[in-house]
């Protein structure tokens, strides 16, 4: 393991909150109140706000965009182009009070393209499947899958 942080010249990194290990790829954006744990892997083109927490060994790939409110345990694989979502009512230039918090538990792995509506929790070791839109909490060590998405089966 390296023990350095890494940042590709063409990332826009505000924080000093990074644990040692960590990489960040090209064209990653990363406002100053994020804070990034240790030996994380961010791909290219994400996009990661203020108030986002990230853990350690946490795998981030391309194009997966973090807005306030998420809270990502160690352990945790984000495939490409998930989406997160911290507004149930969005409209231009309205903000919330506060934003939805969103967990994603420690071991837990989302699909590339599926999509997570806000204040959902995703259980410890879960797993959600590529395309799979969460509308609600997923119990942990469960595969969810479909639109909505369900309930599969349990894993290990």
């Amino acid at each position: 393991m390296q023990e350095k942080v890494f940042i590709h010249p063409s990332a826009e990194v505000h924080t000093k909150k990074i644990g040692k290990g960590t990489r960040i790829w090209q064209f990653v954006v990363i406002l100053e109140g994020a804070v990034i744990g240790e030996n994380c892997n961010i791909c290219s083109h994400c996009f990661i706000e203020n108030d986002v927490i990230i853990g350690n060994n946490v795998t981030i790939k391309n194009g997966v965009f973090l807005w306030d409110g998420i809270r990502i345990e160690d352990d945790v694989f984000i495939g490409p182009n998930a989406t997160f979502v911290n507004d149930k009512y969005p409209r231009s230039k309205q903000f919330p009070e506060k934003f939805l918090e969103t967990m994603i538990k420690k071991g837990a792995s989302i699909g590339a393209n599926a999509t997570i509506l806000g204040g959902i929790t995703i259980g410890e070791g879960a797993m959600i499947g590529a395309g799979s839109v969460v509308t609600k909490d997923v119990p942990p060590g469960e595969l969810w899958v479909g639109n909505p998405a369900r309930f599969l089966r349990k894993i290990k």
